[in-house]
């Protein structure tokens, strides 16, 4: 039995190492079910099986996904938090010692999230629940065409004290086993309290998600330490604390953190950061090596930071596309507390407002950022700096950053499965600057997470 279910997993794009022995994964049109199906819309203690599509799912207190076990959301599937984010008990989280899959679709997307009467722009760092947080020894994470909200509860004993310590905001996602699996693409990401995602170790591939407002007064969307392999690309962040992406080889481990950083939409970050020198948009620091190119980095407060402990030798840089309407950004698109400099395809605005991106219908100037000196408190920040309504970044004809992508110079290290159902849908470097390309691919995001329902 075991050894059937194994090839039939390696069949459907993935080799689960995490699947029990006792169950079985079944592919019909309709629907991809793991093990039982679960009945009762209220979750507790131990879980697995799978949630079913169209159905709304409920948990007051902390679930568990055993070793061995897999918890699997069809599309069209919501799990709602019940918590108030205000001590450890009352922020329940999602422990992972298994494996996790949620398998929106974009049509149906899937919701792991508080109820919609706390669904609100009011309520950005609040963390109403503890997140994902993941053993050393889970299984793999695959998350698609899922909107996260407002985690961040303060740390207790169920987590990882290697991770967080007592009464740390905890993210939407922490992951540690450096030999696993995460998968995490087509996803929105919102309002957290403090880092949005942080990936302790393992092999990664993040594709086209958007991160809005992650870290209410520090944090990343997304915080990378030793041990992370893999490609972040085509995502959009938007409003972030500090740095939209951190690359880092903290926190010791047997394999050098190396992350490729292309084509991603980075706008208005920074800006909450109180730590001089911190905060903007890319950040590679204490050994981290990668590659970073074909990003649009608008009003953010710093541009790409590389530290001078960070692997130089091994990080390759350039065609990053500089845009800002306030000269303290401009005088620190290439961070001067780092090593990094203008590259001969960089694109960057010579005065402010110079270069407009020109993107389909998001208004870079409709804060003058001119006006403010970071950090800002979060309370005394238009909305518009650290979310969006409606928008569409791909870039419009007349664009400086048109056909100005190197699509050329290096391929995604493609670290994970693709492919198949659970497998990853891994694009290469574009020829256009940012996440939305003028063919139609990249990022298919055109609103925020919360005008979805």
């Amino acid at each position: 039995m075991q050894t059937k279910n194994i090839l039939l997993l390696g069949l459907l794009g993935l080799a689960f190492s995490a699947c029990h022995k006792e169950e079985s994964v079944k592919v019909s049109t309709a629907a991809v079910t793991v093990g039982q199906t679960i009945t009762s819309d209220t979750l507790s203690g131990s879980v697995k099986g799978t949630l079913q599509s169209g159905h709304t799912y409920y948990f007051s207190a902390d679930i568990t996904i055993n070793a061995g076990d897999t918890l699997l959301m069809q599309e069209g599937t919501r799990l709602i938090a019940l918590g108030n984010g205000k001590t450890t008990a009352t922020s329940p989280q999602i422990t992972n010692n298994g494996t996790f899959i949620s398998l929106g679709t974009q049509d149906k997307n899937n919701f792991i999230t508080v109820p919609d009467s706390l669904r609100t722009t009011s309520n950005i760092g609040a963390g109403f629940w503890g997140g994902i947080q993941c053993g050393e020894s889970s299984g793999d994470v695959i998350i698609k065409w899922t909107h996260m909200e407002f985690a961040g509860g303060p740390a207790g004993d169920a987590a990882d004290p290697a991770v967080f310590a007592a009464g740390d905001p905890r993210n939407f996602l922490s992951y540690t086993n450096i030999n696993g699996h995460v998968i995490v693409e087509d996803s929105w990401f919102y309002g957290s309290t403090d880092d949005g995602i942080r990936i302790l170790h393992g092999n990664i591939s993040f594709m086209r998600n958007t991160f809005e407002a992650c870290g209410k007064a520090g944090g990343e969307s997304l915080n990378m330490k030793a041990g992370t392999v893999g490609d972040v690309a085509y995502n959009v962040s938007i409003g972030a604390a500090t740095n939209s992406f951190k690359v880092s080889n903290s926190g010791g481990a047997t394999v050098q953190t190396n992350v490729y950083v292309y084509n991603n939409t980075i706008l208005n970050g920074g800006m909450r950061q109180v730590k001089s020198g911190r905060g903007g948009s890319i950040n590679y620091e204490k050994g981290a090596q990668g590659k970073v190119y074909n990003n649009i980095i608008v009003n953010c407060r710093f541009g790409l930071r590389i530290t001078s402990d960070a692997d130089t030798t091994h990080i390759a840089y350039n065609n990053q596309y500089y845009y800002a309407n306030a000269d303290y950004m401009i005088k620190q698109f290439r961070s001067t507390d780092g090593v990094g400099r203008a590259a001969s395809a960089d694109i960057s605005s010579a005065s402010v407002k110079d270069k407009n991106p020109i993107f389909g219908s998001y208004d870079v100037d409709q804060f003058d950022f001119s006006t403010v000196t970071p950090p800002l408190d979060i309370s005394k920040m238009p909305l518009t700096i650290i979310t969006a309504q409606s928008y569409n970044w791909t870039l419009l004809p007349g664009s400086p950053g048109l056909r100005k992508g190197d699509a050329d110079s290096f391929q995604a290290q493609a670290k994970v499965t693709s492919g198949g159902t659970y497998g990853a849908t891994i694009l290469q470097p574009g020829v256009d600057m940012g996440a939305y390309q003028s063919d139609g691919t990249g990022n298919q995001h055109y609103s925020s997470s919360l005008a979805s329902k």
